[in-house]
Order: structure tokens, then sequence, then C-alpha cells
């Protein structure tokens, strides 16, 4: 099994060259969109997973989730489930014991997802819990990809309003490396088994 240095700091991570994914993106906007999209990815045995929700600056104010993030080896779709609404299709993807999930703090996913739609979560792995296995003890999917791979995932759109009526190619490119780099470490790390 290889090894992975674990000595890294920010100031390190910073030094690092900028990941740059190089798959299709496909934004879902509607109902019907997600249909095809989630039969195609009920076809996928493994996908990377991640959501996103506009931030809010004001204690005690939450907003609900807007985006989920799916991504396969040559696509990932970013599902605007502020504008879908509850889709019985997501919801099976979500349950599918028949497609591994590899997602990073997927808890925190689960508990905004299940105030958009309840579902019962099928056949998810939790990175910081696999990256153990590894000796790996940082947490951040930022740190985890550069100690693995020696690049930089950039976390600027991080903050940006994933509510808005457009998402920027900043925001697609964020919010689709973030789900695609869980399924990347996921998948690096069982082949060195």
């Amino acid at each position: 099994m290889k090894k992975y240095s674990e000595n890294i700091t920010k100031e390190f991570v910073n030094a690092l060259p900028i990941l740059s994914i190089k798959t299709e993106i496909q934004v879902i906007n509607t109902a019907a969109e997600a249909e095809i999209a989630i039969a195609e990815l009920s076809q996928v045995g493994i996908v990377g997973f991640d959501t996103e929700t506009k931030p809010s600056f004001q204690k005690g104010i939450y907003n609900k989730i807007a985006l989920l993030q799916i991504a396969s080896d040559t696509k990932c779709y970013l599902f605007r489930l502020n504008k879908i609404g509850q889709n019985s299709a997501i919801k099976r993807l979500l349950e599918d014991t028949d497609v591994c999930k590899i997602g990073l703090s997927v808890h925190d996913d689960f508990h905004s997802l299940n105030k958009w739609m309840k579902f019962v979560p099928g056949n998810f792995i939790e990175l910081q819990t696999y990256v153990r296995n590894f000796d790996i003890t940082e947490m951040s999917l930022q740190k985890i990809y550069a100690i693995i791979f020696g690049q930089k995932i950039s976390k600027s759109q991080q903050l940006s309003n994933w509510e808005a009526p457009a998402l920027s190619a900043a925001q697609q490119l964020y919010a689709a490396t973030d789900a695609w780099a869980c399924r990347t470490i996921y998948l690096e790390l069982k082949n060195n088994l």
C-alpha cells in the first residue's frame, strides 16, 4: 500500500498548482432534465457526490440546499434543487444501493437534503473515514487532494450565491470539481490497496 505524506500546511497547499478538471459539466434546471440525467447516472457504478447551499452571513439564518453535484468519470451533473423542487428520480438515485456515492462530510449533506426531501441514504462512502485507512488524518477535501495528487482545489467560489438565477462558469467548475475530486480520491486509494 502506498504511503502518503502528512506534512502539509496551508502555505504548502497554496503553493501547489491549481487543479483543472476536464470533465463535461451539465446544469440540470428541470424535472425532465433530472429524469434523463438520473437514468444515465443509474448505470454508473461509482459517482462523486457533493452539495452547495447559499451562505448566510447572519447568525441563526440558514438557507435551503440549492445544488446537488453528482460526477461520473466523464460528466458532472449539477442539479439545481432550488429550481427543480422535490424530485422522485433524484431521491431514487440517493437511495440506490447499486450506485456507490463518494462524498466528504456526507452527514451534513444528508441533513440538508432531508430538509429538501426525505430519503434513506443508499451506499454512501464517507471519504473522511475512508482516508484513515491510508493514515491520512486531514479532513478537508482540499488537503486530502493535495496530499494524494500534489494539486490544489480552488475554493474561491465556496461562499458564492448558489441560488443565483444562473450559475457562472466559475461556480459550475467549482461545484463540479468537488464532486469529481471525491470520486477520484476514492478510486486512487482503492487502486493502491
